[in-house]
């Protein structure tokens, strides 16, 4: 009976980490990955999202941002799931989040600086666009030129003109450095 009641307690033991390490906190990073769907569309929807500090995560294409806090991994892929079906986006997505309870996770950045109000790294979110990341950093000081912001990605630099609106949707991606130089003297 002692041996059976060790047996009991041991496997009762086993189970106790995994409902506690499966909840998903705030302003933590998740792997979403979507499947059954065209390989164009997995693209647009898979990757690492930041939960918001309200707990909620903004998927592509849905009309509204789904609750990610509190709930498992299993339990929020479920969920993303039917809000795809329910909007008639996807009938039959698949979809698996990976959370990881490493404390080290970093948060995704780009990092904005020259002649903005506030240089350093702007919280990455999917969808942030060239525009908006410098209006995050407080925009450009009153020395700085919106006409030639410079963009950095993977050693690459595109210099982009931010007073003509088909730039100000220019899409950044993690680790992307963006500057603001400073006016010249003929204001640009």
């Amino acid at each position: 009976m002692k041996h059976i009641l060790v047996f009991v307690a041991f496997v009762l033991a086993g189970f106790q980490p995994l409902g506690a390490q499966t909840t998903i906190s705030a302003g933590r990073a998740i792997e979403i990955q979507l499947k059954g769907v065209p390989s164009e569309e997995m693209a647009l929807v898979s990757g690492t999202y930041t939960v918001s500090e309200t707990g909620m995560i903004s998927m592509p294409l849905l009309t509204s941002p789904i609750r990610a806090s509190g709930q498992s991994a299993t339990s929020l892929a479920r969920t993303i799931e039917a809000a795809y079906r329910s909007e008639k986006i996807y009938t039959t997505p698949t979809v698996n989040v990976i959370h990881s309870t490493n404390e080290s996770i970093n948060e995704l950045t780009v990092t904005v600086g020259e002649q903005v109000n506030r240089t350093g790294p702007v919280k990455y979110v999917r969808g942030l666009t060239l525009y908006n990341a410098v209006q995050a950093a407080g925009g450009a000081t009153i020395f700085g030129s919106m006409k030639r912001v410079r963009l950095t990605r993977g050693g690459q630099s595109k210099v982009y003109d931010l007073t003509d609106p088909k730039h100000m949707n220019i899409l950044v991606e993690p680790n992307d450095t963006i500057q603001v130089p400073q006016k010249t003297i003929t204001g640009g």
